[in-house]
């Protein structure tokens, strides 16, 4: 029990991060209005700004925060992050204005970047025919907390705008005292790796992890994989209310479905999986499957059969943790922290541009000019680009691709 206590550190941070995520999503549009004296209308705008200010800080940041985990260790970066978690909370639940709700935005973006130090600790501590069912686990919390954050928030709202703030920063304050007692620090002396300013940013971090052996095509797959995923969050509520006039309960319901059983994949099934096919076929295979799927909820013309067909496009979430399994695979021990910081940093930049390339889609397709009606039209483009992803696997890991070993 004792020696699981660190990865459940591991597991509450991932998972708070992504509950905080989501636990202030049903307030931002009331909290906006009333800090910045605006209708919805601009209250939407300063919402899409707090947004992309965040993941920029995220782009912007993970790197060095990486690299500062690979020299001065996991444990230190993780506590401090947790902590700074809890103030930024607590900024916001007190802002009275909006640049104080900008300022929270920017303390969280920087503190999300420690998702990839998480993910190093987790590397640290895991062997390697082990690394995808752990990272798998990683997956796992942020599931269940991208499910609980809306639904505790939304019942939090009753209590005022500000109460998600507040819970939110007692979560993290409370983990931060959990990881003070419990989390060891995993990098030794013998491998620690000097911190380097040309490294510790996107471009330099970057140039450094594509000069290892492979993993300038595999963070390629990464990045179109992970832009191809984020179809779902960018046009969900958009496609659904659309095609099948949905209401925000039966989105929110679709959402919890979708987050459950993407949980119940990366904790569960993916063992099964990993250990039928290998790291490397399921990479390969679970590509294939996500373009399936993503090609058939584009022309789905009932509801029901989107609810049924939810949890098996879930399933295709194998492909993160056995890509980011066999990537890990190929970086030294000293450059765990790094290699996850530019992942993160990766997809960052997909929270950027992902939701103004996908929701233009589906602008078009439904408006008046469009040359046809297609409200899933997105998930065409998505499949293309999980295609392009197949197609980069299919060149870079199969040497055949019956070979597992990168």
């Amino acid at each position: 029990m004792t020696r699981n206590l660190p990865i459940t550190f591991i597991l509450i941070t991932v998972l708070i991060d992504a509950m905080g995520i989501g636990l202030i999503l049903p307030v931002m549009p009331q909290l906006i209005q009333d800090v910045g004296h605006t209708d919805i209308s601009g209250a939407a705008v300063w919402g899409g700004i707090l947004s992309a200010v965040f993941a920029f800080m995220q782009f912007m940041f993970s790197p060095m925060v990486g690299s500062l985990s690979d020299r001065f260790g996991r444990r230190p970066v993780l506590l401090t992050s947790n902590a700074a978690m809890a103030f930024d909370y607590v900024l916001m639940a007190l802002a009275g204005t909006i640049w104080l709700l900008l300022i929270g935005r920017i303390i969280g973006g920087v503190t999300a970047a420690t998702h990839a130090t998480a993910n190093a600790f987790m590397a640290d501590v895991s062997p390697r025919e082990k690394k995808s069912q752990n990272f798998g686990l990683i997956g796992a919390a942020f599931g269940v907390g991208f499910v609980l954050g809306p639904v505790i928030g939304g019942l939090l709202a009753e209590l005022g705008p500000r109460a998600p703030f507040w819970a939110a920063a007692i979560l993290a304050g409370a983990n931060f005292v959990l990881g003070y007692f419990v989390l060891p620090e995993t990098v030794t002396p013998e491998k620690q790796r000097p911190f380097q300013w040309a490294r510790a940013n996107p471009v330099g971090g970057l140039k450094a992890v594509t000069a290892l052996p492979g993993l300038g095509a595999l963070l390629s797959v990464y990045f179109f994989y992970q832009i191809a995923n984020m179809v779902y969050p960018a046009i969900w509520a958009y496609y659904t209310a659309a095609s099948f006039g949905w209401s925000p309960g039966v989105i929110g319901a679709s959402l919890a479905i979708y987050g459950v059983s993407m949980a119940i994949t990366q904790a569960v099934l993916i063992r099964w999986v990993i250990a039928k096919l290998g790291e490397v076929k399921t990479v390969y295979w679970g590509l294939i499957y996500n373009a399936c799927t993503l090609a058939m909820m584009a022309f789905i013309s009932d509801g029901w059969v989107l609810l049924m067909l939810t949890p098996f496009a879930a399933f295709g979430a194998v492909v993160g943790p056995a890509l980011q399994a066999v990537m890990s695979g190929r970086a030294a021990d000293n450059q765990q922290g790094e290699l996850l910081g530019v992942m993160s940093s990766i997809n960052a930049l997909g929270m950027i541009f992902a939701p103004l390339v996908f929701t233009r889609v589906f602008s078009y397709f439904t408006g008046e000019d469009a040359l046809f009606f297609l409200p899933g039209a997105a998930f065409l483009l998505a499949m293309g680009l999980m295609l392009v992803a197949w197609g980069m696997v299919a060149r870079a890991l199969t040497r055949p691709i019956s070979a597992d070993a990168p």
